[in-house]
């Protein structure tokens, strides 16, 4: 008899219930794993924005934080990494004593080693925050100087540049089993101005048959802002139309490689 599965649902980037991003997080355990298709039906069912299953990993000590297989689906496909899924992962475990007192976890990734920590919020008691670090994703310059496709996709609107996730892909350590070679397959459009991301109205059909997986429409915030950009993502290909916040934002970070970035809530 397989055991019930314990989950949690988490609402991401927002102070307020029901807002946010979405996502369930699941507990499975290591000696009840369940298969690819059964992980890929268990997210259709949920049809959240992103489904997240954790099992523990055994063996850890005193020297090394608690670890954590972690795989990400949305309702139709896995991802190779996810910015809110890890966040909501994380605050799971810190919120109900999951890894007891522990203030970092490490999670075992198709996109390598990830690692959250718990940080105390100086300035609301009782609450903390979560810093995560992220691979860095390389870019490239878009093949070609046509940006019409984008153009339309995004119903018109004003393009500065556009980049791509590098061709080449990145082989990491599986969870299991055979080597998994990946390609995050990204799309970044680069626009003239912070309100122009957040007053787009873009045309999923039209995304749909631009290249990539992925889209993220980003732009620079205005000078004295309190956030060094704003983005949007959209990944219909994925099942995803828009999501509503992404913790990796590749070129931002290569052109401020040595600073925090801060993005608006």
């Amino acid at each position: 008899m397989k055991k019930p599965v314990k989950y949690f649902v988490v609402d991401a980037f927002t102070e307020s219930a029901f807002k946010g991003n979405q996502a369930a997080v699941c507990f499975l355990e290591e000696d009840h794993e369940r298969d690819h298709s059964w992980l890929q039906s268990l997210a259709a069912e949920f049809d959240l924005p992103l489904t997240c299953f954790l099992i523990p990993i055994n063996g850890s000590d005193l020297l090394h934080p608690p670890r954590f297989h972690l795989r990400w689906f949305t309702s139709i496909a896995e991802m190779d990494i996810c910015g809110h899924g890890t966040l909501a992962s994380a605050h799971t475990l810190f919120s109900n004593g999951l890894v007891g007192s522990s203030e970092r976890v490490e999670f075992s990734t198709h996109s390598g080693i990830l690692t959250a920590k718990r940080v105390d919020d100086c300035e609301t008691k009782g609450s903390f925050l979560i810093e995560m670090n992220f691979p860095v994703i390389t870019t490239c310059e878009y093949s070609s100087n046509d940006f019409s496709m984008f153009s339309k996709a995004l119903n018109g609107a004003t393009i500065v540049d556009v980049r791509a996730t590098t061709k080449d892909k990145l082989v990491f350590k599986p969870l299991k089993g055979a080597t998994k070679s990946t390609s995050t397959d990204q799309i970044m459009v680069v626009l003239s101005s912070w309100e122009a991301v957040a007053e787009l109205q873009p045309r999923t059909e039209d995304i749909m048959k631009c290249p990539g997986k992925v889209m993220i429409v980003t732009a620079a915030a205005p000078e004295g802002s309190a956030y060094d950009f704003c983005s949007r993502l959209f990944a219909p290909k994925l099942g995803l139309n828009e999501v509503k916040k992404l913790n990796l934002h590749f070129s931002w970070a290569e052109a401020l490689i040595n600073s925090s970035l801060v993005t608006n809530p």
